[in-house]
């Protein structure tokens, strides 16, 4: 009996490094392929989820271990877009970066609720819909924003910014859909506990955390500590992004701070030597189990076909225009491009959908929907992206600077 035991570890292990193995070569095949035909290689990477996920070939299923490599993906993803933007290159967009997030969240909430209410729906189902339309995935738009090498633009850092802002608000509604499906009506005062705990980690890790750092480079490369600033870098990432997931907010708003903070260290360490690694290896992981997450059985008959293209035209447009008439300030191309920046929903959607299902108010089919709308979007935003930035002068002079 014993001995039956270090067997079923071993296979257990033998398969979990076996998923490893194949979600990490799907998403090189699919990169390179998709950078072969110029697209974004993003896009091939979620595409070979698909393809070795369940819906295709079932070679890979989206368990724990590959969800966790996963978040670790998109918190070292966005810890890599924090060390390329400064506190001060955000303050320059504040306004448009505000406007940005409030309009496109008020928007996309209102349409969703809107449809919810002409399909009969409850009105927790109702409030779970608009929660899923407003959530943005700040991690595909970065990555194609660092593929094209254009993160230091006023669009790029307006986008950065409102996504801060959609975090915090869509948590807000989705503290609102959790009370109203558990019965228990709308907490007003634990709501507003909610929002100052918020701003008040946004405001300290952003403000007083990068003023540390800038003073206190040495931080980073204390002899007694460690011999390379990677291992201090990635403790205040991972600690920053377990804090915010313990207060509420995403993991990657803990770790973009992070990023922030240790951006102002550049200067004195090559840390993005150090980091670059990481960026490499982790972020597939998150965009292969993306693909691995549809489900195309679900979607199967004519109706789910129609309200799946319904809610996508639905959330892309209301996200669009509501990003885009808030960034009209910055001029006509840049906000085109916060408007296609903020429409990829990417695992926020899905993760808003798979709460509303365990809480009884979300059907297989309205989560395999949401989850269907949470591809498309991330699919159709980085093609359209690319396009306006390569026939924009002005970006194409940015990334070249």
């Amino acid at each position: 009996m014993t001995d039956a035991l270090p067997i079923a570890a071993s296979v257990e292990v033998a398969g979990v490094l076996t998923d490893l193995f194949v979600v990490l070569l799907a998403a090189k095949l699919g990169d390179e392929l998709f950078k072969r035909i110029g697209q974004p290689a993003i896009v091939g990477e979620i595409l070979a989820g698909v393809i070795v996920g369940p819906s295709a070939l079932g070679i890979v299923e989206p368990g724990e271990v590959l969800e966790v490599f996963a978040e670790l993906g998109v918190v070292f993803l966005l810890f890599w877009v924090g060390l390329e933007t400064r506190i001060s290159e955000l303050r320059e967009v504040g306004r448009s970066a505000l406007t940005v997030g409030v309009l496109g969240v008020i928007l996309p909430f209102a349409g969703g609720y809107a449809l919810g209410a002409l399909r009969g729906d409850e009105p927790a189902t109702s409030i779970f819909i608009a929660a899923a339309l407003v959530a943005t995935s700040v991690g595909i738009t970065s990555a194609v924003l660092i593929e094209l090498d254009v993160l230091r633009t006023r669009a790029a850092r307006t986008v950065l910014g409102a996504a801060v802002v959609d975090d915090i608000l869509a948590m807000i509604l989705l503290a609102v859909a959790v009370g109203l499906a558990a019965g228990g009506g709308v907490d007003v005062a634990g709501i507003a506990g909610v929002i100052a705990l918020a701003l008040a980690f946004v405001g300290f890790f952003a403000v007083g955390g990068t003023k540390l750092m800038e003073r206190r480079p040495q931080i980073l490369h204390a002899p007694r500590f460690s011999e390379s600033p990677l291992l201090p870098a990635v403790i205040i990432c991972l600690g920053l992004a377990a804090f915010a997931a313990q207060i509420g907010l995403a993991a990657i708003i803990g770790a973009f701070l992070a990023g922030m903070m240790v951006a102002e260290t550049k200067e004195q360490h090559p840390i993005e030597e150090e980091i670059a690694p990481l960026y490499a290896f982790f972020p597939p992981f998150f965009f292969v189990f993306i693909g691995t997450e549809v489900d195309l059985g679900a979607l199967a008959d004519a109706d789910a076909l129609l309200l799946l293209a319904a809610v996508t035209v639905l959330a892309a447009m209301t996200k669009f225009l509501g990003a885009w008439l808030g960034a009209r300030a910055l001029g006509r191309r840049e906000a085109l491009v916060v408007g296609v920046g903020m429409v990829p929903r990417g695992e926020v959607g899905i993760i808003v959908a798979g709460i509303g299902r365990t809480a009884g108010v979300i059907d297989d089919e309205l989560f395999a929907v949401i989850v269907g709308m949470s591809i498309l979007t991330t699919l159709a935003a980085p093609p359209l992206l690319r396009r306006l930035v390569r026939t924009d002068p002005d970006q194409a002079g940015a990334a070249a600077a």
